[in-house]
């Protein structure tokens, strides 16, 4: 299995949005999109996506993690960009109908098949600037995967980032390609300067995200993480290890703090990015105004390890799913 995210199923399921009205989806050859160089995704970056994946268990069927929960996201960051909102159910039957034909692509746990629906705006105007995308097309990848921090040895390294933040206020929480686009300059030379994995962006000292991860602190009691709002992305892998932790005794801590409060709480709590991606990766370092900073004693921690084990047994069906967050596919 090549780098995450580089291998595709030779399908892909894909509806247009024409005349008002979204089209039949259907299921088709993978193959390069056919579009209008004025389209308005290439100019105004009308575009969002989803990411979350199906696993392939003993009985032979593909069972899809907290896909409802990334349509109802997607149908929120759609309206956020005044894209055309997929329908609910379009939106699954097209994710279903996917997997269905590629179940036996799908790599037996701990890999998977990772997901990727992607609505675009595709209406041919260069003069709209000012105005949204009337037409559009929404399309679902399939790409069997592995970790994806794969090669890494050992915890994670951040770069503690204090005035840029990764997004603006109003699109944080909208799973736009943009903010990704925003965040790569200043990992990119956070990665070449101090040699770390991503920034941890904390501006005016506000601990928020990394790149393309949530952040959590967590002891042997306690989980502590930045709560919801208009200026992060509100990730499910977040939300699952939220509630898991409750369920296993932690008191879930969902309140703002700052990085001088961050540099005393990784004396006594583990430091973790969770994503769909990534799962529950522990993090061994900061780099603080160009000095190294261990997180405990910068070894992988029990806490982070336990949780992380807590959500995949359920993801491989190893424990119940007692919230639904699976749905069957054979």
């Amino acid at each position: 299995m090549g780098q995450f995210g580089t291998e595709f199923c030779d399908h892909i399921a894909i509806v247009r949005y024409e005349n008002g009205a979204w089209q039949a989806p259907s299921i088709e050859p993978l193959k390069p999109l056919p579009m209008h160089p004025a389209a308005h995704v290439f100019h105004y970056a009308s575009t969002c996506f989803e990411g979350f994946k199906a696993y392939r268990w003993d009985d032979g069927k593909a069972h899809i993690y907290r896909m409802y929960d990334h349509a109802a996201r997607m149908q929120k960051s759609a309206a956020s960009l005044r894209l055309p909102v997929p329908d609910i159910d379009m939106f699954v039957g097209m994710v279903k109908d996917l997997v269905a034909r590629h179940v036996d692509d799908i790599p037996l746990p701990p890999s998977s098949l990772y997901l990727r629906p992607t609505l675009i705006g595709t209406l041919a105007n260069i003069g709209a600037a000012g105005a949204p995308s009337s037409e559009a097309t929404l399309f679902v990848l399939a790409s069997p995967v592995g970790d994806y921090f794969s090669g890494k040895a050992g915890p994670l390294k951040l770069l503690v980032e204090e005035q840029r933040a990764r997004s603006t206020e109003q699109l944080g929480s909208t799973k736009t390609g943009g903010n990704y686009a925003a965040a790569l300059g200043p990992t990119l030379e956070a990665k070449e300067k101090y040699g770390v994995d991503q920034v941890l962006f904390c501006p005016h000292g506000d601990v928020q995200e990394t790149g393309a991860s949530n952040f959590l602190l967590i002891s042997d009691d306690e989980i502590i993480t930045k709560p919801l709002d208009s200026t992060f992305l509100h990730g499910m892998t977040r939300d699952s290890i939220l509630k898991l932790g409750a369920e296993n005794g932690y008191k879930v801590n969902e309140r703002n703090f700052t990085v001088t409060e961050l540099l005393q709480l990784v004396k006594t709590h583990e430091a973790a990015l969770s994503g769909t991606a990534a799962c529950l990766s522990p993090v061994g370092t900061l780099v603080y105004r160009g000095k190294e900073i261990k997180v405990r004693d910068g070894s992988a921690g029990p806490n982070t390890a336990k949780l992380r084990k807590a959500l995949q047994d359920i993801q491989y069906g190893m424990a119940p799913d007692t919230h639904g967050w699976l749905t069957e596919v054979s």
